[in-house]
């Protein structure tokens, strides 16, 4: 299959950075059964790449995703209930690959990001937007429900955020989005936008692969987690394995002999 007609594009770039791109622009990258294949597809491989330190979800076109295709849904209303339940899965596996990805994942955010795409801004662990960028949590206008990405995106914006917009369908803006907690950054433009996501590439070079993936891991293993003795034990069994590691060993050894460590890069 040629890039052109690729839902899912693979983009290699230097440093061990690799872009996850939505392809579908004059669709405005809108979801169906095939894109939602290939991102797993594509994230899956990404996770296993030994050359893949940092991933970058984006889309080509104006608009990162304006949700559910038209025409999937079309299908879909005409399916049986067993149909429709395999798909729903599907699309919940490409949330839990993306959500628990061993590597960083960076979301560039441009235009729309409606329905799911909702649902894939709220599993990236880091989410730049553009200041034009706009959000919504539009299924309750079509009679569904964003039943597979909610868990996602109320961990991410809260309950009480989502008891709204899952109930209103309100569009919210970049700046909204920021204050709830599903963005992080909002840029001025597409082109701040990218030096801003250059910057944290650099910053996140500085951190060794091993100890960013396990403390991606420590975040899932206590969020929304009473503080019990088990949650202190695991801590610090956490802590004592990655000291002991080989990552562990050379990141202290570089602080304290005031090195840079061997994961990080050399300064053009």
């Amino acid at each position: 299959m040629s890039e052109q007609e690729s839902a899912v594009l693979l983009r290699r770039r230097d440093g061990g950075v690799t872009e996850v791109v939505l392809n579908r622009p004059d669709k405005r990258n809108a979801f169906d059964d095939v894109i939602i294949q290939q991102l797993i597809d594509a994230l899956t491989e990404v996770d296993t790449d030994n050359d893949t330190r940092v991933v970058i979800l984006r889309s080509e076109g104006k608009h990162f995703s304006a949700g559910a295709d038209l025409g999937w849904m079309r299908r879909m209303a005409d399916n049986t209930h067993q149909e429709n339940l395999d798909d729903s899965r599907e699309l919940a596996r490409l949330m839990n690959v993306l959500n628990h990805l061993s590597k960083p994942v960076i979301g560039l955010l441009q235009g729309a990001a409606f329905g799911g795409a909702v649902g894939l801004a709220a599993c990236c662990d880091i989410v730049l937007a553009t200041e034009k960028s706009s959000f919504c949590l539009s299924e309750v206008k079509l009679g569904l429900i964003p039943a597979v990405i909610g868990p996602y995106v109320v961990r991410a914006i809260g309950e009480r955020q989502a008891r709204r917009y899952f109930l209103s369908a309100e569009i919210f803006s970049a700046r909204e989005a920021q204050e709830y907690g599903l963005v992080h950054i909002v840029c001025d433009d597409l082109e701040a936008m990218e030096q801003r996501c250059n910057d944290m590439l650099r910053q996140l070079a500085n951190n060794g692969p091993e100890a960013m993936q396990a403390a991606k891991d420590l975040v899932f293993a206590v969020s929304h987690k009473a503080i019990s003795d088990d949650v202190i034990e695991d801590t610090a069994q956490r802590i004592a394995a990655i000291r002991v590691g080989d990552e562990g060993q050379e990141g202290l050894s570089a602080f304290l002999n005031k090195r840079k460590a061997n994961w990080v890069p050399e300064e053009d």
